[in-house]
């Protein structure tokens, strides 16, 4: 891959990634609100499958119209990994604002709420997870915005790393289309 491809590449990532961030986004916005609304939590989960459709999209969308069908392997996995990192940043930038300005203890206050319900106190002593849960809340409830942003964003370079393996494969065409007179 020479430079300018390279150069190439990753601006086109870029705003793949921006677009991808965007989805998870609403994905995000949609299972906060989905705490209130139930509804919106299934719209959540629709959105997080979604993006990985989309991104197979956009890696077939690259291939076809600026490589011209062709993409090695390699090609593919860098560009699938861009966007997630792309995506992934703007994505802990938006998951910061919300925690740092928004949320003011929502997302805590409610998973409490849940966790005190009847039903789920006595699910969770059946299976004998009362004290990780109440654990698990005092560590979330102890986490800066910052350090939840940045959970997500390392967890979505990972997801790009992975996720970018199988996609690359499927997406790879090593075979130069004839040209048409």
């Amino acid at each position: 891959m020479t430079v300018m491809e390279y150069v190439q590449l990753k601006a086109f990532a870029r705003i793949d990634g921006a677009l991808l961030s965007l989805i998870w986004l609403v994905s995000f916005a949609c299972q906060v609100m989905g705490i209130l609304t139930p509804a919106l939590s299934m719209v959540s989960m629709a959105l997080a499958v979604f993006s990985l459709f989309f991104v197979v999209m956009r890696v077939r969308r690259f291939r076809d119209k600026v490589l011209e069908g062709v993409i090695s392997f390699r090609r593919g996995w860098a560009y699938v990994m861009f966007i997630f990192f792309y995506g992934g940043l703007l994505f802990a930038v938006g998951q910061y604002a919300y925690f740092a300005f928004l949320d003011q203890g929502f997302l805590f206050h409610s998973m409490s709420t849940l966790m005190e319900q009847p039903e789920a106190r006595e699910v969770l002593q059946q299976y004998g997870m009362t004290e990780a849960m109440t654990s698990s809340l005092e560590q979330i409830k102890s986490m800066r915005p910052i350090d939840v942003a940045l959970q997500f964003l390392t967890s979505i370079i990972f997801a790009g790393i992975l996720f970018g393996l199988p996609i690359a494969a499927f997406m790879r065409n090593n075979k130069v289309k004839p040209s048409q007179p």
